[in-house]
């Protein structure tokens, strides 16, 4: 039989030498990968399409909000009536009290025994009537303590109802503040990835888009057919030109899209609701073609943007983190539907 020798190890030098060009040969693959940065036209997109993504949350962030305040002061109100109610329940015990210390007094001894032992009729016939019209009282005072105990008991229960459903509707707002800023915090990360330079040449970009499309945030005052509230409406709404978009805002020193419809038709004496689903389900829906200045125009769909309507084929509106309150073509995004409040 022939004899097998095991191979000769290789020498340290060797291993050194060998581990080094396997590792070599691990990096040339990753470094040969590694992503391009993007161009400033790409981080515009991106930035662009953060932003838009935003505004469906921060509408349904606005929703919430509205919630909590109207659940804050039912809770309020709820925490008066309990205080009231409780003010009556101690105010019958007081007059309770007497009529059990009395009682404890005679020894516990039943008010009837003790007056059948009385051994005077005319002090018997006195003291009955008296008893009787006390143990009516008596009677009538418990009757109301036990229904006043109830109404704390039923509004104690509401109460906490209310208090648990507002924390529910913290934690939600909270929740949805989140992914809002989320979103924000990565457009905040692409823009500052440019230099001086490449933001000066995107915001460039950007205006050159605008007026090529005919948007324009510069200080103007209505001129339009508008007239009566309408008018109101637009007049307000123009005075906020060029001020910015702030998620969440209902002025006076920003806005957020449904916010300035909100503010422009309160300054022409018309509550709207909150948000643009709200309007959009509170208005008068009225056809494209029939739109008159100050009806409320929706994009999209009805419930992520909506501006308003100022004659000519052109819109205000405010419209996403980064820009201001601006005049831009009707057609500058799809529309969906247009309402009358």
């Amino acid at each position: 039989m022939g004899t097998h020798r095991r191979p000769k190890p290789p020498s340290r030098a060797r291993i050194a030498t060998l581990g080094m060009a396997a590792g070599a040969v691990s990096l040339l693959p990753t470094q040969s990968q590694a992503a391009p940065k993007p161009t400033v036209d790409e981080v515009r997109k991106q930035v662009e399409k953060l932003y838009e993504e935003a505004t469906g949350p921060t509408e349904e962030y606005n929703a919430i909000r509205e919630k909590q305040q109207k659940l804050q002061g039912e809770v309020d109100s709820a925490q008066d009536r309990l205080a009231r109610k409780q003010q009556e329940v101690n105010e019958l015990r007081e007059r309770i009290g007497p009529l059990a210390a009395a009682q404890y007094r005679s020894g516990g001894i039943d008010p009837s025994v003790q007056l059948f032992l009385s051994g005077d009729p005319d002090d018997y016939l006195e003291q009955a009537e008296m008893l009787d019209r006390t143990s009516s009282r008596q009677a009538e005072a418990l009757g109301t303590m036990q229904a006043k105990q109830r109404e704390l008991a039923q509004e104690r229960e509401g109460a906490q109802k209310r208090l648990k459903a507002l924390e529910e509707t913290r934690a939600e707002a909270a929740k949805k503040k989140d992914e809002v800023q989320e979103k924000l915090t990565k457009a905040r990360k692409l823009l500052n990835s440019l230099t001086s330079a490449q933001r000066a040449r995107m915001e460039a970009a950007q205006e050159r888009d605008d007026d090529a499309a005919g948007v324009s945030d510069s200080a103007a005052t209505y001129n339009g057919p508008a007239s009566g509230r309408g008018k109101a409406a637009l007049d307000f709404a123009y005075a906020q030109l060029g001020k910015p978009y702030e998620w969440g805002s209902t002025g006076p020193n920003s806005f957020d899209c449904s916010g300035l419809t909100g503010a422009s038709w309160r300054a022409a004496g018309v509550s709207l609701p909150r948000t643009v689903k709200q309007q959009y389900d509170a208005g008068r829906k009225v056809a494209k073609s029939d739109m008159q200045p100050g009806d409320i125009i929706y994009w999209y769909n009805d419930t992520q943007h909506n501006g308003m309507y100022v004659g000519n084929g052109k819109a205000i509106h405010a419209p996403r983190t980064g820009k201001n309150v601006e005049i831009v073509p009707v057609d500058s995004m799809p529309f969906f539907a247009a309402s009358r409040p």
